[in-house]
């Protein structure tokens, strides 16, 4: 009951303060979510046709419809359509989401569960493999559930891909924002993070009632993300804590990324989005990412020539 109130009672128990902290925070998240557990930065991937899903292993039958339901909960809000093929004949050839459930011995305890997409290009999502150890599985299945959508990131804020147990049998609200930013028409499989996070922004923005406080409050988050990916791409400055603090990140991951964001910062300078269009500061990093051996930043530059 306690949840049930919080939710539908925020906006009357909580001083306006706490309210912009709140929506700090979540622009917080959502820039965090943009940020694989390895320490790199990542594009925008995402499902462009039907989901097809079987679901095995063990005692599947204790946990197929809460399974289902994550899933079908996700997809509902993203505008993808789920079918369970789990009981067709051919279903593991019919199936392009495969979820397994697996022994509990199977899966190291400091991730129990855990999902793998497949995809050609870092773009659309061909396809998808679950695996939930057994007696973890209920807990697992939303959190999973958003990374089958292509949200890979684990943000320290208010949502089920939190390694924080903010709830853990249903979306939050920022979970719901995220999808309906991430499947928008504003959205295109292949974004920078740069390209996606006014999209993400927009959302929040528009799920407040001051507006115009909360487009001010999007304004300055974009100017400080930018000048502290400017020291990260430099060498200087460092990945989101919350990165830090999964135990997960990697040097290789982390110095990758440096060449990653200087790409990405290029881009954003050239297109104009989430900084004021500026083409000294778009050919500035793309050259700073092509001496890093980024290819993409190396195709760009020689555009320009």
């Amino acid at each position: 009951m306690r949840r049930i109130c919080w939710g539908l009672c925020l906006g009357v128990l909580l001083p306006t303060a706490a309210l912009a902290d709140e929506f700090d925070q979540g622009l917080a998240t959502l820039w965090e979510v943009l940020w694989h557990q390895s320490g790199t930065p990542t594009r925008i991937v995402r499902w462009e046709n039907d989901i097809r899903v079987r679901i095995g292993g063990v005692n599947v039958g204790a946990h197929r419809e809460h399974t289902l339901q994550a899933l079908r909960e996700v997809t509902s809000i993203a505008g993808v359509k789920l079918t369970d093929v789990t009981d067709l004949p051919q279903a593991e050839q019919l199936a392009n989401l495969s979820v397994e459930i697996t022994a509990d011995n199977q899966l190291e305890d400091n991730q129990p569960c855990v999902t793998y997409l497949d995809f050609r290009t870092e773009t659309r999502i061909d396809s998808a493999t679950v695996q939930m150890r057994e007696k973890d599985a209920w807990r697992c299945a939303y959190h999973e559930s958003m990374h089958v959508m292509g949200v890979r990131g684990h943000p320290a804020g208010q949502t089920v891909l939190s390694y924080f147990p903010w709830k853990i049998d249903g979306l939050l609200p920022l979970d719901k924002v995220m999808l309906r930013a991430w499947y928008s028409n504003k959205m295109a499989a292949g974004m920078t993070p740069f390209e996606a996070l006014p999209v993400l922004a927009d959302e929040l923005v528009a799920t407040q009632q001051d507006k115009q406080s909360a487009g001010r409050s999007r304004d300055q988050f974009f100017a400080t993300i930018v000048q502290k990916m400017h020291a990260y791409a430099n060498g200087q400055g460092d990945v989101p804590s919350v990165v830090k603090r999964s135990g997960k990140s990697t040097a290789d991951g982390i110095k990758f990324g440096r060449g990653e964001m200087s790409y990405f910062l290029g881009i954003a300078y050239l297109e104009g989005v989430t900084v004021p269009r500026d083409a000294t500061q778009a050919v500035k990093w793309l050259e700073r990412a092509a001496t890093l051996g980024n290819r993409s930043a190396q195709t760009k530059l020689g555009a320009f020539k």
